[in-house]
């Protein structure tokens, strides 16, 4: 469905009487659905076939809107909301009473955001109301569990074909990647997931050093945590240089089908049944493209298997290196 005002309201409508809705944001397309009605967030996990312990994050219309959503709201909430709100960082702090536990996984903890998206947003100002408490929407990527996510509507629409699903066409979502989470529950503020918003960025606001980004037992537990997560249903490897070349050098030799994504020269050159290229000097434009370029050759029924080249290193690429890492965690090379 479009975003004019007529589906908009039909979209409104279908919220409020507690059904889910493909909404865009600028991160990735989301499955929305009133955070405070428990059958509507039941549905969310239903559709999604997400584990009930698997936290999400609500989404509203302002930094206001979510105070009302916790119990705390530090200075450091304060100054990140206002240095980075409307956009894709999320803020964990501890939830207010009246937060649902199927919306938290049954943590004390809540993840909060207001996003960027003029659509999101509008919907969001629209759905919200106008009691003390500001209602919001919880709202995953709109993909099945540990799948790509979706920047864009016909992606939503493909997979949940069978469910009916409303979805909102927003247009491909600017930035392609989820948000930044930040845990600002506790004394020590903890980035849990990257995302656009660098730790270097919040670190320049906060005027102190964060603690390093872990990889294994994080808590609390937020939204991308798992080990395998964002994969493409084909396997999916992540390789570079001499281990690249060999590997699809033998795929060949086995007849299966490679699709490669790369964004180096050398890579390039390799022969391969399709190829994407992406741009290895922009950190930004790597994450705007990857998504849909691994759901594009998943999709293809001339791929067998999807071969990635390990993209860069450093600060700028610690989010496209997260995703990439979790959705090429249970691929074995041998074919």
């Amino acid at each position: 469905m479009s975003s004019s005002d007529t589906d908009l309201e039909k979209a409104l409508a279908a919220l409020r009487a507690g059904e889910c809705v493909g909404l865009p944001t600028e991160t990735v397309y989301g499955l929305a659905a009133d955070a405070a009605n428990a059958r509507a967030v039941a549905k969310i996990f239903a559709l999604k076939g997400r584990p009930a312990d698997h936290p999400l994050i609500v989404h509203l219309a302002s930094a206001k809107d979510a105070m009302g959503w916790a119990s705390e709201w530090s200075d450091t909430a304060q100054r990140l909301a206002n240095a980075f709100w409307p956009g894709p960082m999320t803020l964990i702090v501890r939830r207010a009473p009246h937060v649902l536990d199927a919306v938290t996984g049954g943590q004390d903890t809540v993840g909060l955001r207001v996003p960027s998206h003029p659509v999101a947003l509008n919907v969001l100002s629209a759905f919200r109301g106008d009691a003390p408490i500001a209602r919001g929407l919880a709202a995953p990527s709109a993909n099945k569990f540990g799948h790509v996510s979706p920047t864009l509507a016909a992606h939503v629409v493909s997979e949940f074909s069978a469910d009916s699903l409303l979805v909102i066409e927003g247009g491909e979502c600017d930035i392609g990647v989820e948000s930044t989470i930040i845990d600002v529950s506790g004394n020590s503020p903890r980035v849990l997931r990257p995302g656009r918003v660098r730790t270097g960025e919040l670190e320049a606001v906060l005027g102190r050093a964060l603690k390093a980004h872990e990889r294994d037992s994080l808590k609390p537990r937020v939204s991308g945590s798992l080990d395998s997560h964002y994969a493409p249903r084909k396997k999916t490897l992540m390789l570079s240089g001499d281990a690249l070349e060999i590997f699809l050098a033998a795929a060949r030799d086995a007849g299966k089908r490679v699709g490669l994504i790369h964004h180096s020269a050398r890579a390039a050159a390799q022969k391969s049944s399709a190829r994407m290229g992406l741009d290895g000097q922009s950190s930004a434009r790597y994450e705007h493209d990857i998504y849909r370029s691994l759901r594009s050759l998943d999709d293809d029924s001339k791929i067998d298997l999807i071969v990635l080249e390990s993209p860069p290193t450093g600060a700028d690429w610690d989010a496209v290196n997260d995703r990439l890492r979790r959705a090429t965690h249970n691929a074995a090379t041998q074919l």
